[in-house]
Protein backbone atom coordinates (compact mmCIF):
# COMPACT_ATOMS: atom_id res chain seq x y z
CA UNK A 1 0.00 0.00 0.00
CA UNK A 2 1.55 3.20 -0.80
CA UNK A 3 1.20 6.29 1.85
CA UNK A 4 1.15 9.29 0.08
CA UNK A 5 3.80 11.87 2.25
CA UNK A 6 3.47 15.88 1.83
CA UNK A 7 5.40 17.88 3.08
CA UNK A 8 3.93 20.99 3.66
CA UNK A 9 5.98 23.34 5.60
CA UNK A 10 7.84 25.69 3.58
CA UNK A 11 7.38 29.74 3.88
CA UNK A 12 7.49 30.83 0.56
CA UNK A 13 8.76 34.16 -0.36
CA UNK A 14 9.11 34.27 -4.23
CA UNK A 15 5.49 34.91 -4.81
CA UNK A 16 5.02 37.91 -2.02
CA UNK A 17 2.64 39.51 -1.86
CA UNK A 18 0.45 36.52 -2.16
CA UNK A 19 3.07 34.31 -0.30
CA UNK A 20 3.20 34.80 3.19
CA UNK A 21 4.96 33.43 6.41
CA UNK A 22 1.53 32.43 7.77
CA UNK A 23 0.25 31.69 4.41
CA UNK A 24 2.47 30.46 2.00
CA UNK A 25 1.91 29.47 -1.90
CA UNK A 26 1.13 25.80 -1.09
CA UNK A 27 -2.31 27.19 0.83
CA UNK A 28 -3.19 29.32 -2.43
CA UNK A 29 -5.26 28.54 -5.31
CA UNK A 30 -2.68 30.45 -7.85
CA UNK A 31 -3.64 27.76 -10.97
CA UNK A 32 -7.01 26.64 -10.23
CA UNK A 33 -9.98 26.53 -8.18
CA UNK A 34 -8.43 24.30 -5.76
CA UNK A 35 -4.85 25.27 -3.88
CA UNK A 36 -1.83 23.90 -4.60
CA UNK A 37 -1.87 21.02 -1.50
CA UNK A 38 -5.27 20.54 -2.63
CA UNK A 39 -4.19 19.51 -6.30
CA UNK A 40 -1.42 17.46 -4.96
CA UNK A 41 -3.52 15.02 -3.11
CA UNK A 42 -6.26 15.41 -5.72
CA UNK A 43 -4.20 13.87 -8.71
CA UNK A 44 -3.58 10.77 -6.78
CA UNK A 45 -7.25 9.97 -7.65
CA UNK A 46 -7.47 6.32 -9.62
CA UNK A 47 -4.32 5.15 -7.83
CA UNK A 48 -4.56 2.63 -4.88
CA UNK A 49 -3.56 4.79 -1.84
CA UNK A 50 -3.82 4.57 2.27
CA UNK A 51 -5.00 7.93 4.03
CA UNK A 52 -2.11 10.94 2.89
CA UNK A 53 0.16 11.81 5.27
CA UNK A 54 0.89 15.51 5.82
CA UNK A 55 3.83 16.81 7.20
CA UNK A 56 3.95 20.55 8.42
CA UNK A 57 4.90 23.12 11.35
CA UNK A 58 3.14 24.76 14.18
CA UNK A 59 2.14 27.79 12.51
CA UNK A 60 0.63 26.69 9.37
CA UNK A 61 -1.25 23.06 11.15
CA UNK A 62 -5.14 24.66 11.19
CA UNK A 63 -4.60 25.28 7.52
CA UNK A 64 -4.04 22.07 6.68
CA UNK A 65 -6.43 20.88 8.58
CA UNK A 66 -8.99 22.64 7.07
CA UNK A 67 -8.01 22.44 3.54
CA UNK A 68 -7.53 18.42 4.35
CA UNK A 69 -11.20 18.89 5.42
CA UNK A 70 -12.66 20.38 2.10
CA UNK A 71 -11.46 17.85 -0.28
CA UNK A 72 -12.85 15.26 2.86
CA UNK A 73 -9.19 13.69 3.48
CA UNK A 74 -8.80 14.96 7.54
CA UNK A 75 -8.34 11.84 9.68
CA UNK A 76 -5.73 12.72 12.26
CA UNK A 77 -3.46 12.39 9.55
CA UNK A 78 -0.77 15.66 10.36
CA UNK A 79 2.36 15.33 11.87
CA UNK A 80 3.62 18.50 13.23
CA UNK A 81 7.49 19.39 13.65
CA UNK A 82 8.51 21.64 16.26
CA UNK A 83 10.59 23.02 14.40
CA UNK A 84 12.08 22.94 10.41
CA UNK A 85 15.12 20.04 10.41
CA UNK A 86 14.53 19.79 6.36
CA UNK A 87 12.98 16.28 4.46
CA UNK A 88 15.11 14.02 5.77
CA UNK A 89 14.04 14.05 9.43
CA UNK A 90 10.77 14.77 8.19
CA UNK A 91 10.23 11.74 6.04
CA UNK A 92 11.74 9.63 8.58
CA UNK A 93 8.64 10.51 11.16
CA UNK A 94 6.24 9.33 8.72
CA UNK A 95 7.63 6.23 7.85
CA UNK A 96 7.67 5.66 11.57
CA UNK A 97 3.90 6.39 11.09
CA UNK A 98 3.12 4.31 8.47
CA UNK A 99 4.79 1.25 9.13
CA UNK A 100 3.22 0.00 12.26
CA UNK A 101 -0.50 -0.44 10.45
CA UNK A 102 1.35 -2.20 7.43
CA UNK A 103 5.05 -3.47 7.39
CA UNK A 104 5.59 -3.27 3.92
CA UNK A 105 4.09 0.28 3.15
CA UNK A 106 5.47 2.58 0.67
CA UNK A 107 5.86 6.02 1.00
CA UNK A 108 5.43 8.37 -1.77
CA UNK A 109 7.37 11.96 -1.15
CA UNK A 110 5.28 15.05 -3.19
CA UNK A 111 5.55 18.74 -2.47
CA UNK A 112 2.81 20.51 -1.26
CA UNK A 113 3.74 23.43 -3.70
CA UNK A 114 4.43 22.19 -7.14
CA UNK A 115 2.10 22.24 -10.23
CA UNK A 116 1.68 18.70 -12.85
CA UNK A 117 -0.29 19.48 -15.95
CA UNK A 118 -0.57 15.71 -16.68
CA UNK A 119 -2.25 14.11 -14.02
CA UNK A 120 -2.35 10.55 -15.70
CA UNK A 121 1.44 10.89 -16.84
CA UNK A 122 2.40 11.24 -13.30
CA UNK A 123 0.05 8.49 -11.90
CA UNK A 124 1.66 6.53 -14.83
CA UNK A 125 4.94 7.42 -13.42
CA UNK A 126 4.11 6.21 -10.03
CA UNK A 127 2.94 2.77 -11.24
CA UNK A 128 6.04 1.89 -13.01
CA UNK A 129 7.79 2.75 -9.93
CA UNK A 130 6.16 0.90 -7.65
CA UNK A 131 7.17 -2.53 -8.30
CA UNK A 132 11.11 -1.18 -8.17
CA UNK A 133 10.22 0.53 -4.87
CA UNK A 134 8.46 -3.04 -3.53
CA UNK A 135 12.32 -4.47 -4.45
CA UNK A 136 13.89 -2.10 -2.21
CA UNK A 137 14.77 0.11 -4.43
CA UNK A 138 14.68 4.21 -3.14
CA UNK A 139 12.96 5.65 -6.75
CA UNK A 140 13.29 9.28 -7.19
CA UNK A 141 11.52 11.15 -10.37
CA UNK A 142 13.70 13.16 -12.98
CA UNK A 143 11.83 15.61 -15.07
CA UNK A 144 12.63 14.96 -18.47
CA UNK A 145 13.69 19.28 -19.26
CA UNK A 146 12.08 21.61 -21.52
CA UNK A 147 14.83 23.72 -21.26
CA UNK A 148 18.39 24.69 -19.94
CA UNK A 149 17.28 25.73 -16.05
CA UNK A 150 19.80 27.22 -13.62
CA UNK A 151 17.49 26.79 -10.71
CA UNK A 152 16.86 23.41 -10.24
CA UNK A 153 19.17 20.53 -9.35
CA UNK A 154 19.58 17.35 -11.86
CA UNK A 155 20.23 14.36 -12.18
CA UNK A 156 22.57 12.02 -13.78
CA UNK A 157 20.89 8.71 -15.66
CA UNK A 158 23.08 5.80 -15.09
CA UNK A 159 22.54 2.14 -16.47
CA UNK A 160 19.07 1.84 -18.40
CA UNK A 161 16.67 -0.31 -16.42
CA UNK A 162 13.39 -0.29 -18.37
CA UNK A 163 11.69 1.76 -17.49
CA UNK A 164 13.99 3.34 -15.15
CA UNK A 165 17.88 4.20 -14.88
CA UNK A 166 20.28 3.69 -12.52
CA UNK A 167 21.47 7.20 -10.71
CA UNK A 168 24.92 7.75 -11.78
CA UNK A 169 25.08 11.08 -10.24
CA UNK A 170 23.13 13.99 -8.33
CA UNK A 171 24.12 17.43 -9.64
CA UNK A 172 24.23 20.96 -7.90
CA UNK A 173 22.27 23.63 -9.98
CA UNK A 174 24.41 24.50 -12.90
CA UNK A 175 25.57 27.80 -14.77
CA UNK A 176 23.58 28.34 -18.17
CA UNK A 177 26.59 27.27 -19.98
CA UNK A 178 26.68 23.89 -18.01
CA UNK A 179 22.87 23.46 -17.93
CA UNK A 180 22.43 23.91 -22.14
CA UNK A 181 25.03 21.30 -21.97
CA UNK A 182 23.10 18.78 -19.63
CA UNK A 183 19.71 19.65 -21.92
CA UNK A 184 22.02 18.63 -25.23
CA UNK A 185 23.07 15.36 -23.91
CA UNK A 186 19.97 14.10 -23.17
CA UNK A 187 22.06 12.25 -20.18
CA UNK A 188 20.15 14.85 -17.26
CA UNK A 189 16.97 15.12 -15.75
CA UNK A 190 15.67 17.52 -13.11
CA UNK A 191 15.38 16.67 -9.62
CA UNK A 192 11.79 16.71 -8.98
CA UNK A 193 12.26 16.11 -5.09
CA UNK A 194 9.51 13.70 -5.31
CA UNK A 195 10.20 10.04 -4.40
CA UNK A 196 9.09 6.55 -3.70
CA UNK A 197 10.42 3.89 -1.50
CA UNK A 198 9.10 1.32 1.31
CA UNK A 199 9.13 3.20 4.34
CA UNK A 200 11.58 0.35 6.33
CA UNK A 201 14.09 0.62 3.44
CA UNK A 202 14.53 4.44 4.09
CA UNK A 203 15.00 3.97 7.99
CA UNK A 204 17.63 1.19 7.14
CA UNK A 205 19.23 3.23 4.48
CA UNK A 206 18.72 6.19 7.19
CA UNK A 207 20.54 3.98 9.87
CA UNK A 208 23.51 3.55 7.96
CA UNK A 209 24.51 6.97 6.57
CA UNK A 210 22.87 9.12 8.83
CA UNK A 211 22.08 7.94 12.66
CA UNK A 212 22.78 11.14 13.84
CA UNK A 213 18.92 11.80 11.97
CA UNK A 214 17.84 8.01 12.20
CA UNK A 215 18.18 7.80 16.36
CA UNK A 216 16.51 11.25 17.37
CA UNK A 217 13.82 10.49 14.99
CA UNK A 218 13.15 6.93 16.44
CA UNK A 219 13.29 8.98 19.78
CA UNK A 220 10.92 11.56 18.77
CA UNK A 221 8.57 9.17 17.37
CA UNK A 222 8.41 6.75 20.99
CA UNK A 223 7.14 9.77 22.54
CA UNK A 224 3.99 10.96 20.34
CA UNK A 225 0.73 12.60 21.72
CA UNK A 226 -2.88 12.87 20.09
CA UNK A 227 -3.71 16.45 19.70
CA UNK A 228 -7.48 17.14 18.16
CA UNK A 229 -6.10 15.68 13.96
CA UNK A 230 -2.53 16.51 14.79
CA UNK A 231 0.26 13.79 16.00
CA UNK A 232 2.76 16.03 18.14
CA UNK A 233 6.52 14.53 18.41
CA UNK A 234 8.68 14.34 21.41
CA UNK A 235 9.94 18.04 20.77
CA UNK A 236 13.22 17.62 22.91
CA UNK A 237 14.29 14.39 21.03
CA UNK A 238 13.40 15.65 17.37
CA UNK A 239 15.39 19.18 18.33
CA UNK A 240 18.67 17.01 18.26
CA UNK A 241 18.42 16.62 15.07
CA UNK A 242 20.22 18.20 12.85
CA UNK A 243 19.00 20.11 9.50
CA UNK A 244 19.53 17.52 6.07
CA UNK A 245 17.39 16.68 2.89
CA UNK A 246 17.03 13.20 1.85
CA UNK A 247 19.25 14.25 -1.00
CA UNK A 248 22.20 14.80 1.19
CA UNK A 249 21.22 12.07 3.87
CA UNK A 250 20.27 9.37 1.71
CA UNK A 251 19.81 8.67 -1.81
CA UNK A 252 23.38 10.24 -2.80
CA UNK A 253 24.90 7.73 -0.59
CA UNK A 254 22.90 4.64 -1.43
CA UNK A 255 23.53 2.36 -4.12
CA UNK A 256 20.44 1.83 -4.52
CA UNK A 257 18.76 5.21 -6.22
CA UNK A 258 16.61 4.80 -9.58
CA UNK A 259 15.25 7.13 -11.54
CA UNK A 260 11.57 6.56 -13.42
CA UNK A 261 11.39 9.80 -16.01
CA UNK A 262 8.38 12.23 -15.46
CA UNK A 263 7.60 13.94 -17.93
CA UNK A 264 4.00 15.62 -17.14
CA UNK A 265 4.64 19.24 -17.26
CA UNK A 266 5.87 19.60 -13.60
CA UNK A 267 6.66 23.39 -12.28
CA UNK A 268 7.68 24.29 -8.43
CA UNK A 269 5.62 27.17 -9.06
CA UNK A 270 9.13 29.33 -8.24
CA UNK A 271 8.50 32.63 -9.38
CA UNK A 272 5.94 34.89 -10.62
CA UNK A 273 7.02 34.60 -14.59
CA UNK A 274 6.64 30.25 -14.01
CA UNK A 275 2.72 31.26 -13.02
CA UNK A 276 2.52 33.73 -16.21
CA UNK A 277 4.29 30.58 -18.60
CA UNK A 278 1.50 28.23 -16.83
CA UNK A 279 -1.62 30.24 -17.55
CA UNK A 280 -3.78 30.68 -20.30
CA UNK A 281 -3.19 33.73 -22.05
CA UNK A 282 -5.09 36.65 -24.42
CA UNK A 283 -3.66 37.40 -27.97
CA UNK A 284 -1.15 40.05 -26.10
CA UNK A 285 0.15 37.64 -24.27
CA UNK A 286 -1.12 39.02 -21.12
CA UNK A 287 -2.70 36.97 -18.31
CA UNK A 288 -5.28 38.57 -15.95
CA UNK A 289 -7.03 37.00 -12.60
CA UNK A 290 -9.77 39.07 -10.98
CA UNK A 291 -10.71 42.84 -11.34
CA UNK A 292 -7.83 43.37 -14.04
CA UNK A 293 -8.51 45.91 -17.69
CA UNK A 294 -5.57 45.87 -19.58
CA UNK A 295 -5.53 48.14 -22.46
CA UNK A 296 -2.42 47.96 -25.04
CA UNK A 297 -0.14 46.24 -22.84
CA UNK A 298 1.74 43.06 -23.83
CA UNK A 299 3.12 39.62 -21.84
CA UNK A 300 2.09 40.98 -18.78
CA UNK A 301 0.43 39.28 -15.33
CA UNK A 302 -1.89 40.93 -13.05
CA UNK A 303 -3.26 39.27 -10.20
CA UNK A 304 -5.99 41.57 -8.60
CA UNK A 305 -7.24 40.49 -5.21
CA UNK A 306 -9.67 43.21 -3.65
CA UNK A 307 -9.44 46.44 -6.20
CA UNK A 308 -9.69 47.21 -10.25
CA UNK A 309 -6.43 47.38 -11.50
CA UNK A 310 -6.12 48.39 -14.53
CA UNK A 311 -2.59 48.53 -17.09
CA UNK A 312 -2.36 50.67 -20.34
CA UNK A 313 0.80 50.65 -22.67
CA UNK A 314 3.10 48.52 -20.55
CA UNK A 315 4.76 45.46 -21.09
CA UNK A 316 6.27 42.55 -19.58
CA UNK A 317 5.26 43.42 -16.31
CA UNK A 318 4.41 41.11 -13.19
CA UNK A 319 1.93 43.34 -11.06
CA UNK A 320 0.42 41.65 -7.81
CA UNK A 321 -2.45 43.56 -5.45
CA UNK A 322 -3.68 42.18 -2.49
CA UNK A 323 -5.58 43.93 0.33
CA UNK A 324 -2.11 45.54 2.18
CA UNK A 325 0.31 45.51 -0.61
CA UNK A 326 0.59 45.62 -4.45
CA UNK A 327 4.10 44.38 -6.32
CA UNK A 328 5.19 45.63 -9.87
CA UNK A 329 8.27 43.93 -11.17
CA UNK A 330 9.81 43.27 -14.47
CA UNK A 331 9.11 39.59 -15.54
CA UNK A 332 12.75 38.81 -16.00
CA UNK A 333 13.44 40.39 -12.17
CA UNK A 334 10.82 38.41 -10.08
CA UNK A 335 13.66 36.04 -8.51
CA UNK A 336 14.44 39.20 -6.57
CA UNK A 337 11.52 39.63 -4.79
CA UNK A 338 13.01 38.17 -2.00
CA UNK A 339 14.76 41.19 -1.42
CA UNK A 340 11.70 43.15 -0.73
CA UNK A 341 10.85 40.60 1.48
CA UNK A 342 14.00 40.92 3.68
CA UNK A 343 13.92 44.50 3.92
CA UNK A 344 10.07 44.22 5.33
CA UNK A 345 11.77 41.90 7.79
CA UNK A 346 14.35 43.75 8.35
CA UNK A 347 11.97 46.83 8.91
CA UNK A 348 10.28 44.56 11.36
CA UNK A 349 7.44 45.05 9.18
CA UNK A 350 3.77 42.69 9.05
CA UNK A 351 3.43 42.56 5.86
CA UNK A 352 6.04 39.69 4.98
CA UNK A 353 4.43 37.62 7.80
CA UNK A 354 0.90 37.77 7.48
CA UNK A 355 -1.83 38.98 5.55
CA UNK A 356 -4.51 41.95 6.62
CA UNK A 357 -6.97 38.86 6.08
CA UNK A 358 -5.89 36.50 8.65
CA UNK A 359 -7.30 32.55 9.13
CA UNK A 360 -7.68 31.06 12.11
CA UNK A 361 -9.58 27.77 13.31
CA UNK A 362 -13.00 29.14 14.17
CA UNK A 363 -12.72 31.34 10.96
CA UNK A 364 -10.82 34.71 9.93
CA UNK A 365 -11.10 38.30 10.15
CA UNK A 366 -10.45 40.98 8.21
CA UNK A 367 -8.43 43.99 9.60
CA UNK A 368 -10.53 46.69 7.56
CA UNK A 369 -9.18 49.89 9.44
CA UNK A 370 -7.00 51.12 12.21
CA UNK A 371 -5.76 54.25 13.55
CA UNK A 372 -4.45 55.53 16.92
CA UNK A 373 -5.81 53.91 19.62
CA UNK A 374 -8.70 51.76 17.22
CA UNK A 375 -8.85 48.79 14.91
CA UNK A 376 -11.90 47.70 12.85
CA UNK A 377 -11.81 44.46 12.32
CA UNK A 378 -14.60 41.99 9.81
CA UNK A 379 -14.98 38.65 11.68
CA UNK A 380 -16.32 35.11 9.91
CA UNK A 381 -17.05 32.32 12.47
CA UNK A 382 -17.86 29.28 10.97
CA UNK A 383 -21.32 27.55 11.89
CA UNK A 384 -20.62 25.42 15.20
CA UNK A 385 -17.31 27.45 16.05
CA UNK A 386 -16.26 28.79 18.38
CA UNK A 387 -13.61 31.39 19.83
CA UNK A 388 -11.58 31.26 22.81
CA UNK A 389 -12.39 31.92 26.15
CA UNK A 390 -10.20 34.69 26.73
CA UNK A 391 -9.71 38.35 27.99
CA UNK A 392 -6.96 41.79 27.03
CA UNK A 393 -5.43 43.82 29.49
CA UNK A 394 -5.33 46.57 27.54
CA UNK A 395 -7.99 47.27 24.95
CA UNK A 396 -12.11 46.73 24.98
CA UNK A 397 -14.29 45.93 22.12
CA UNK A 398 -17.80 46.47 20.84
CA UNK A 399 -19.58 43.70 18.58
CA UNK A 400 -22.41 44.44 15.52
CA UNK A 401 -23.64 41.27 14.53
CA UNK A 402 -24.21 41.73 10.67
CA UNK A 403 -24.88 38.38 9.48
CA UNK A 404 -26.06 35.14 11.33
CA UNK A 405 -26.23 34.35 15.38
CA UNK A 406 -23.95 34.60 17.90
CA UNK A 407 -23.79 33.50 21.63
CA UNK A 408 -21.87 36.18 23.79
CA UNK A 409 -20.74 35.23 27.31
CA UNK A 410 -19.13 38.23 29.46
CA UNK A 411 -17.88 37.27 32.75
CA UNK A 412 -20.35 34.45 33.01
CA UNK A 413 -23.13 35.27 31.20
CA UNK A 414 -24.29 34.15 27.98
CA UNK A 415 -26.54 36.18 25.21
CA UNK A 416 -27.80 35.67 21.87
CA UNK A 417 -27.32 38.20 19.20
CA UNK A 418 -28.30 38.58 15.68
CA UNK A 419 -28.29 41.01 12.86
CA UNK A 420 -28.05 44.49 13.73
CA UNK A 421 -27.70 43.89 17.79
CA UNK A 422 -24.51 44.56 19.36
CA UNK A 423 -22.67 44.17 22.64
CA UNK A 424 -19.70 45.79 24.47
CA UNK A 425 -16.53 44.61 26.06
CA UNK A 426 -14.96 46.51 28.65
CA UNK A 427 -10.81 45.70 29.02
CA UNK A 428 -10.69 43.19 31.37
CA UNK A 429 -13.66 41.02 31.18
CA UNK A 430 -13.21 37.42 30.71
CA UNK A 431 -15.46 36.27 27.22
CA UNK A 432 -16.43 34.09 24.25
CA UNK A 433 -18.01 33.72 21.22
CA UNK A 434 -19.55 31.03 19.80
CA UNK A 435 -21.57 30.89 16.45
CA UNK A 436 -24.39 28.32 16.89
CA UNK A 437 -26.17 28.10 13.85
CA UNK A 438 -25.89 26.19 10.64
CA UNK A 439 -24.09 29.34 8.57
CA UNK A 440 -21.44 31.57 8.66
CA UNK A 441 -21.56 34.42 11.43
CA UNK A 442 -19.99 37.77 10.43
CA UNK A 443 -19.68 40.89 12.63
CA UNK A 444 -17.75 44.02 12.82
CA UNK A 445 -15.38 44.22 15.75
CA UNK A 446 -14.38 48.12 16.70
CA UNK A 447 -11.37 47.78 19.19
CA UNK A 448 -10.16 50.95 21.33
CA UNK A 449 -7.42 51.37 23.67
CA UNK A 450 -3.58 52.07 24.07
CA UNK A 451 -2.73 49.04 22.88
CA UNK A 452 -4.25 46.35 20.30
CA UNK A 453 -1.90 43.63 19.31
CA UNK A 454 -2.69 40.05 18.86
CA UNK A 455 -0.09 39.22 21.73
CA UNK A 456 -2.97 41.38 24.56
CA UNK A 457 -4.93 37.69 24.37
CA UNK A 458 -5.28 35.62 27.57
CA UNK A 459 -6.48 32.28 26.91
CA UNK A 460 -8.64 30.37 29.47
CA UNK A 461 -10.10 27.62 27.76
CA UNK A 462 -9.72 26.91 24.10
CA UNK A 463 -10.87 23.76 21.79
CA UNK A 464 -8.21 24.08 19.59
CA UNK A 465 -5.62 23.64 22.34
CA UNK A 466 -4.06 27.36 22.43
CA UNK A 467 -4.62 27.89 25.93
Amino acid sequence: MIYPVVLAGGNGTRLWPMSRELYPKQFLDLVGEKTLLQETLLRLSGLEMAAPLLICNEAHRFLVAEQLRQIDLLDHNIILEPAGRNTAPAIALAAQTALPSNKDALLLVLAADHVIVDDEAFRKAVAEATPLAEAGELVTFGIVPTHPETGYGYIRRGEAQDPAFRVEQFVEKPDIATAQEYVTSGDYYWNSGMFLFRADRYLEELQVHRPDIHDPCVAAMNGTERDLDFIRVNEESFLQCPSESLDYAVMEKTSRAMMVPLDAGWNDVGSWSALWELADKDVDGNVSHGDVIQHQSKNTYVRAESTLVATVGVQDLVIVQTKDAILVAAKDQVQNVKAIVNELKANDRSEHRIHREAYRPWGKYDSIDNGSRYQVKRITVKPSAKLSVQMHHHRSEHWVVVSGTANVTIDGKTQMLTENQSVYLPVGCVHALENPGKIPLELIEVQSGPYLGEDDIVRFEDRYGRS
